[in-house]
């Protein structure tokens, strides 16, 4: 574990879980009601937002928040949780602007940010990533003007982001000349309340990502079923384990994190689910919980999922 990851609280060893709202096609009263139920249930660790400007699902007209904004907005209501985006897109916002903004959230939630970043939108084929039909980041990238870049310019750009964000959060000014983003004269201030700075939890699964994961992560997730079965959550987490030993870093300082969707109408096939990641080796369990959101549905998560999986299993849940 690093010390990085012992010093924040983050789950290794022993499993923790979180829960994930989609902030498509809900108000923000009934977001911000789960939220505030989670934080007083303590089987639940953090809570996540996803990072997008359209619905991914259901009409287009729907109603979708933009991610950094809402979680800041969440941050100031609650006190207990651990808080993100599952995941920031990279291609979404500079680097420069992420990092300020990131501290911000950092110093409103009093130190709770886990800073979650993937690649963002790049050009690829129709069922990519285990999502069915065309590629979802093209109209949404077309609707506000963002282009899209081929997977590994994606990745170097990415690469460039998180040596940004991790300059910002430690370094009172600098210059910074990439390939892809240049700055000169850099200051944030103040700094994160966490140093030195947020854990950083990297989200994908691709070879050149990994590398990324081994190099900079505290966190790697991944999405499990229906998007990845468990067997290729198992592979990809070996080889971020060849990644770790390329460059002489102890894996087990990587946190293993996935997600997957409850099924109200069936916990004990979600429980299921659960207790696959467990024995593939993940620690971290995010519950992505459907719309609308029932009244209780954190006590219910707590009941219905984690407590029957920490008794069947025997596993501690931090």
């Amino acid at each position: 574990m690093t010390q990085h990851a012992a010093a924040h609280g983050l789950p290794h060893g022993p499993v923790t879980f979180g829960i994930k709202t989609p902030p498509m096609h809900v108000a923000y009263a009934d977001i911000l009601r789960v939220w505030q139920e989670a934080d007083t249930v303590p089987q639940i660790a953090d809570a996540w937002l996803w990072d997008h400007f359209l619905p991914l699902v259901g009409p287009k007209s729907g109603a979708t928040y933009e991610s950094w904004t809402l979680l800041a907005a969440l941050a100031a209501r609650t006190t207990r949780l651990r808080l993100g985006i599952l995941v920031t897109g990279n291609r979404a916002r500079h680097p420069a602007v992420l990092g300020k903004t990131a501290t911000t959230v950092d110093v409103i939630s009093g130190g709770r940010l886990v800073m979650g970043i993937g690649v963002g939108g790049t050009l690829q084929r129709p069922g990519a990533g285990g999502v069915p039909g065309p590629n979802p980041a093209a109209e949404e990238y077309a609707a506000y003007g963002l282009d899209l870049v081929p997977p590994g310019e994606g990745v170097e750009r990415l690469a460039e982001t998180l040596t940004i964000l991790q300059r910002m959060w430690t370094e009172d000014v600098f210059d910074f000349e990439g390939r892809h983003y240049t700055l000169k004269g850099t200051r944030n201030e103040p700094k994160p309340v966490q140093r030195p700075g947020p854990p950083l939890l990297v989200g994908g699964w691709g070879d050149r990502v990994l590398r990324l994961v081994a190099e900079h992560a505290d966190v790697w997730n991944i999405p499990g079923p229906p998007h990845n079965p468990v067997s290729y959550v198992a592979e990809r987490s070996a080889r971020l384990d060849a990644h770790c030993a390329e460059l002489g870093r102890d894996p087990g300082e990587i946190v293993r994190s996935a997600q997957l969707t409850v099924s109200y109408a069936d916990p004990a096939a979600t429980r299921a689910v659960v207790a696959e990641l467990v024995a593939a080796g993940i620690t971290h369990v995010v519950l992505g919980l459907p719309r609308p959101y029932p009244t209780g549905v954190a006590a219910w998560i707590a009941e219905q999922v984690i407590d029957p999986v920490r008794a069947e299993l025997g596993i501690r849940v931090g």
